[in-house]
């Protein structure tokens, strides 16, 4: 139902084009542009608004560092990771995208529901394999052209490389949401992979990956299933709200826990300044004058810092204090 203005309204309206404070050809072009339909593609549908998207990318500029990190130990030299671009497309989409022959490694994250894959591009695996049995050499890609499977070994050593990528994973999304990767199975050709439904939305998430200078890339497949359940953990808002109640469970146990921490106490029976002569000279029974009267209370440290006013004794065998006044910290110096 269109909004209906005024008289009062019209007339100032009607003002404002004659005087030229409102461009009447603007306003045509202002509505033609409301009015303009916009083309949609059912195939690709948007189920995740731009606020969700956003926090995908902090999610996932956080999965880069891990798992740079991870294959740079792994393989002692540098690996960049970067994150390129996240999309939403349906799954006949991204398995048509990726090569025929190529590394995929499908698994779950509990208790969220779904299946994820991991793809890293043939060249980057062929790198990976050489860097971890020893070579430093970049291999040809004519090879890597060639290849039609990964052998035995390969496969072995490429496995531990997919797990690496699902305990990044699981790293990720510890500050959204605690999950726990499970590796299920690894496929080489994409064509024979039924883990969903053609027409199924996927969140695909791209990486690109430089080393010694070759840039390679790693897709992140991941099905709008997996996010439901986290919808409303993937607002900004509930990242940010500085309203949130306080869980005073937690308060307890991190009270608790204090309770237990060792402190060291320090008590200052006074000061003075002596030449090193003298110093030297110290026999047993010699008395030191210091700067302070026994009738003035000595001071009580906790970790280096004044706390406490206090007066000496003994209780039993063993020398005592006797809290006196708290002084939190300052004293009359």
């Amino acid at each position: 139902m269109k909004q209906v203005l005024s008289q009062q309204e019209i007339d100032s309206l009607l003002q404002a084009v004659e005087s030229g404070e409102i461009d009447a050809k603007g306003l045509d072009e202002q509505e033609q542009e409301k009015n303009k339909v916009k083309s949609y593609d059912f195939r690709r549908p948007v189920r995740l608004s731009k606020e969700y998207i956003s926090t995908l990318n902090m999610v996932f500029e956080e999965f880069t560092k891990i798992i740079g990190n991870i294959l740079s130990t792994q393989v002692r030299t540098n690996v960049d990771v970067q994150l390129a671009s996240i999309e939403q497309v349906s799954f006949d989409e991204f398995v048509h995208s990726v090569p025929r022959f190529t590394l995929m490694g499908l698994f779950h994250s509990a208790p969220l529901e779904g299946t994820q894959i991991i793809e890293i591009s043939p060249q980057l695996c062929l790198q990976l394999v050489d860097l971890l049995c020893g070579s430093m050499e970049i291999r040809d890609n004519a090879e890597e052209m060639t290849k039609e499977s990964f052998t035995d070994i390969e496969m072995a050593i490429l496995e531990e490389v997919l797990t690496n990528f699902v305990h990044s994973f699981e790293l990720a999304w510890r500050d959204v949401v605690e999950i726990k990767g499970t590796m299920d199975s690894t496929e080489t050709n994409p064509q024979m992979m039924q883990a969903m439904s053609p027409n199924e939305p996927v969140v695909l998430v791209t990486f690109t990956v430089e080393l010694f200078n070759v840039r390679t890339f790693i897709n992140l497949c991941i099905p709008y299933i997996f996010f439901e359940g986290i919808l409303d953990k993937l607002s900004l808002r509930n990242w940010f709200h500085s309203e949130k109640e306080t869980d005073h469970s937690d308060s307890g146990k991190l009270e608790k826990s204090l309770h237990s921490a060792p402190v060291n106490l320090e008590v200052l029976l006074g000061e003075t300044v002596m030449t090193l002569e003298n110093f030297l000279q110290l026999e047993l029974g010699d008395i030191i004058p210091l700067d302070g009267k026994t009738s003035d209370p000595l001071i009580l440290s906790v970790e280096k810092l004044p706390r406490y006013f206090v007066k000496p004794g003994l209780k039993g065998k063993n020398m005592a204090v006797e809290v006196l006044q708290y002084i939190g910290g300052e004293t009359d110096e």
